[in-house]
């Protein structure tokens, strides 16, 4: 229970990571706040949260392009909660495509959901833990970033690295109002999105789902892909008074397929 009783906004909360992170969150005693896209889904996410461990939530539809629905979202915590001591940038997309063909639109909505969307989230959220003294910021970014050859897409990888970037950026900026800012890398997540991914390839390969799963595994030295809670587990972690004189770190959480 060592997050008893604090504040915690999740982004993308819906499914996969975002999901994994509220259950783990409400698990070790956190007052959740669900924000997704898909208001539906994050409402499950939230009732799942409150079955695991008996916490108070908040469900929140929130489109993160939308600096004005960001800015209700703060809100709407403080309202409810009267803080805000974590958020959980976990918002994101990507789909499966060859550099050549990258399109302006692909471009620009990867762009503006994982980039310019986690910032503002950021932004906001720092202003409130400004108020109040303190805070914790995690972004979900990806060993993408750090050249995994297999990654997606370019604006995906790109966009991922610029996500490790400004964290490190914030983590300098803010440190002065004792605002911890960190970013976690996930390897190849069982997740909703990856397993679109899987079977797009599989698809263009003619091959089935299983064999790129097992081509997948063969190139992760501890032999397994990541499941949601792995990256959860280091959510809390970061999220935790243990962690609290860690900041402008990226973490790999990958069975070893990223050792930079």
């Amino acid at each position: 229970m060592q997050l008893k009783d604090k504040v915690i906004l999740i982004t993308g909360a819906g499914s996969g990571i975002g999901r994994a992170t509220a259950i783990a969150m409400a698990q070790a005693g956190a007052r959740v706040v669900c924000a997704d896209i898909n208001e539906q889904a994050a409402q499950h996410s939230a009732q799942l949260a409150t079955a695991s461990n008996a916490v108070d939530t908040l469900t929140l539809g929130v489109d993160v392009c939308e600096v004005s629905a960001i800015e209700q979202m703060i809100a709407s915590t403080v309202e409810k909660f009267e803080r805000l001591d974590v958020i959980v940038n976990a918002a994101g997309i990507t789909r499966q495509s060859d550099i050549l063909n990258i399109t302006e639109d692909d471009w620009d909505r990867t762009y503006r959901i994982n980039v310019r969307g986690t910032f503002f989230c950021l932004q906001r959220a720092a202003q409130q833990m400004i108020k109040q003294g303190s805070g914790v910021i995690i972004n979900l970014a990806s060993i993408a970033g750090r050249g995994y050859i297999n990654t997606s897409n370019v604006a995906y990888s790109s966009g991922k690295g610029a996500v490790i970037s400004m964290t490190k950026t914030a983590a300098q900026q803010l440190g002065r109002y004792n605002i911890n800012v960190n970013a976690i890398c996930p390897g190849v997540t069982e997740t909703p999105m990856v397993e679109q991914l899987f079977a797009t390839r599989a698809q263009e390969q003619g091959v089935s789902i299983d064999e790129i799963r097992r081509g997948v595994e063969a190139t992760i030295p501890i032999g397994r892909v990541n499941r949601p809670e792995d990256i959860a587990g280091m959510a809390v972690f970061l999220a935790s008074p243990a962690a609290r004189n860690i900041t402008g770190q990226a973490y790999n959480v990958d069975g070893g397929l990223v050792t930079s």
